[in-house]
């Protein structure tokens, strides 16, 4: 007797603006290709972002935190406004749409981002860097996403001072460090630490525990150091000499926006938050309002980031294969109009399901 299908059940954040585009065509594409994988998706849609505030008078309801807390894994399409006088941009800090976000990293106890840069074949062209430096970019970047000086005490806003603390404990710093290491063994075994131990307390300790879970763990992955002013500088001059970069919460925030630019378009960066028992997944880019509504949103990165889910919060690697050379397929033969092609979101997301397999070899659950 066969055994039954596995099922998962996948807890939906649309978002705002172009949030709801991006997911519903990866959410189409994971309904295409679930029954030729052999499991089943269950998909349940929550408030999430300023609609949510405006529908429930927080970015992060209580009933979304729940569902999100017992589902197998959560997808998000993307939120918040525009930049600049928006009344969602005025709301308390403790209102706002990233205070939401943060709050939904730590009600999930996800402490480790993982961000693939890639360039893809054929697509060189749209890189701000010149072609040949451009390509052969395929680097991961791992950042602390629940420790640091976003979440350190004390932190006060007065009319006279501002204060920020930037505090890791060495329990924060090793299981971070694992994760890179673990994810470098499976790539091109080598780990670049980035800080500014030159300068801050915590980033000495920073080096110095990733230095020893290194020699105690992981002798076999390469390690080096960079202070965090020379990373930038080489991401953007060699970025294809990186392979796993692993950094603070405040450093990995801004080196990952820096390395997404490197393929030319935030519509093709995918990202997951891992850590605690149900993972995050979602798309980098934001939530375009200026094109909200027309079928121009891509959804690579979404279609990506659900690649990821499949993979990491749901064991099914080789449907995370299956859906990683879809969108690749797609992207060769003809990109969102973005990215200099023809096809809007709803023909880009026909063509993906068109280039899946017509079956997967099954995971068991």
């Amino acid at each position: 007797m066969s055994a039954a299908a596995p099922s998962y059940r996948v807890a939906l954040l649309p978002g705002d603006f172009i949030g709801p585009e991006v997911l519903d065509a990866a959410v189409e594409a994971l309904a295409a290709l679930a029954p030729r994988a052999g499991f089943t998706l269950e998909f349940e849609r929550h408030p999430f972002g300023g609609n949510a505030y405006d529908t429930h008078a927080h970015p992060l309801p209580e009933a979304t935190k729940e569902a999100c807390a017992h589902s197998d894994a959560v997808l998000m399409g993307s939120a918040g406004g525009p930049v600049g006088d928006h009344p969602w941009n005025r709301l308390p800090r403790e209102l706002r749409v990233e205070s939401g976000i943060l709050g939904l990293r730590k009600h999930l106890g996800v402490f480790a981002n993982l961000r693939p840069v890639a360039v893809f074949p054929g697509l060189e062209h749209l890189s701000p860097l010149k072609p040949e430096v451009a390509s052969r970019t395929d680097m991961l970047i791992v950042r602390e996403l629940t420790g640091g000086i976003y979440f350190g005490k004390p932190s006060e806003n007065t009319p006279q001072r501002g204060l920020s603390t930037d505090v890791y404990e060495r329990f924060e710093v090793e299981r971070i460090a694992r994760v890179a290491f673990e994810a470098a063994r499976l790539r091109r075994a080598r780990v670049t630490s980035v800080d500014k131990a030159n300068v801050l307390d915590v980033s000495q300790f920073w080096r110095d525990v990733v230095i020893g879970v290194h020699q105690s763990e992981f002798a076999d992955v390469a390690l080096d150091h960079l202070y965090v002013d020379n990373a930038a500088m080489q991401l953007v001059r060699e970025p294809a000499g990186f392979d796993v970069i692993v950094t603070a919460n405040l450093f990995g925030d801004i080196l990952s926006d820096l390395a997404a630019v490197i393929p030319g378009s935030l519509g093709l960066l995918p990202s997951a938050s891992l850590g605690g028992p149900v993972g995050l997944y979602e798309p980098v880019h934001g939530s375009a309002p200026d094109i909200a509504g027309q079928d121009l949103a891509n959804p690579v990165g979404a279609m990506l980031s659900a690649a990821m889910m499949l993979r990491h919060g749901l064991g099914q690697e080789a449907a995370a294969d299956a859906l990683e050379a879809a969108v690749k397929l797609a992207l060769a033969d003809d990109p969102t109009r973005d990215l200099g092609g023809s096809r809007g979101t709803s023909a880009f997301t026909a063509a993906v399901i068109a280039a899946l397999p017509s079956s997967v070899e099954a995971v068991p659950a």
